[in-house]
């Protein structure tokens, strides 16, 4: 073979890569696969998540990334109308799941996130230790008044955060027969700041209130003791007397999207990780003043024997 055959061969063969490098768009330059349509719910521990995914989303598998940030509850028509692919972290929702997922089959449950979430009541840590037996609710009553303020008149306050997500502390205040007015913060920051506030003033609050979350690092927080929960104790919210459950965190897909999209589909059902990864990320992006970008390159960087076994 001569040396114009050996080169032509070559260069053919060179050429053909080249296009199919072009052709699969992997990340790094080439043509995007396609868009993934994440929703982005108020929470910082959410946003850590889909840091991480569209990360790799885009520079691993080379699809572009739309984030929308919706409350919880209009998410889930998005899977019908097309505008959402994925919901990051669901944290339970019977009724929306009964009729996107089981009766019009427009999403499916992708699998778990790895994360477990806990909702409940708290106080803070120096209440505890001032006034022992206030995590049990039998004896909230008796401590209602240290708890008033301008907004909740003659009742004690209850510091909810965002009335989208997943609560029915009204409901457990009638229920339980509690002297106690929920009002809410409107949104996880100022609900945090609440926390330093009443940690760093020693100011009695009350409040619901989750795990994961990276303050529980920062400020000691301790549950109240609400009835245990049973199965379905949840199901009436006129009658319902009991805790919130624990959750295994999900996700949630929609279904002609993940028909569409295998390697995106691929990515998502097998992203899994920790509380602690979760609140590594959150605190990188809430305290040290990073962006979810660059708080989700510094974690890939350092943790790629977790996320390459995600990749299709």
């Amino acid at each position: 073979m001569n040396t114009r055959s050996r080169f032509g061969r070559l260069g053919a063969g060179l050429l053909t890569a080249a296009l199919l490098v072009a052709a699969c768009g992997t990340g790094g330059g080439g043509a995007s696969k396609g868009t993934v349509n994440i929703a982005i719910h108020a929470w910082v521990g959410y946003e850590a998540n889909a840091a991480v995914v569209a990360y790799l989303l885009e520079k691993e598998l080379g699809y572009k990334v739309e984030k929308k940030t919706l409350a919880e509850d209009v998410t889930w028509p998005g899977f019908e109308s097309g505008e959402i692919d994925v919901i990051l972290e669901n944290w339970g929702h019977p009724d929306l799941e009964k009729t996107y997922i089981e009766e019009k089959k427009v999403a499916f449950d992708a699998g778990v996130t790895g994360n477990i979430g806990i909702i409940g009541w708290y106080v803070p840590g120096w209440m505890v230790d001032e006034y022992p037996d206030i995590t049990d609710w039998n004896n909230l009553n008796k401590y209602a008044e240290m708890f008033k303020t301008s907004e909740s008149g003659d009742m004690g306050q209850f510091l909810g955060t965002d009335p989208s997500y997943v609560q029915y502390d009204e409901a457990l205040m009638t229920n339980l027969g509690l002297g106690y007015k929920v009002i809410f913060s409107g949104s996880e920051t100022a609900t945090v700041q609440a926390i330093k506030t009443a940690d760093a003033e020693k100011k009695p609050l009350l409040l619901y209130w989750w795990d994961p979350h990276w303050i529980h690092a920062q400020v000691k927080l301790v549950q109240i003791k609400l009835p245990a929960y049973e199965a379905g104790c949840d199901a009436d919210l006129e009658k319902v007397a009991c805790d919130y459950p624990s959750y295994d965190l999900n996700k949630v897909m929609r279904t002609a999207f993940a028909d569409k999209n295998p390697d995106a589909a691929t990515l998502i059902k097998n992203f899994k990780w920790t509380n602690e990864d979760q609140n590594l990320v959150s605190d990188y992006i809430t305290n040290q003043g990073m962006t979810a970008e660059v708080a989700a390159e510094k974690w890939v960087k350092d943790n790629e024997s977790v996320w390459k076994a995600w990749l299709p």
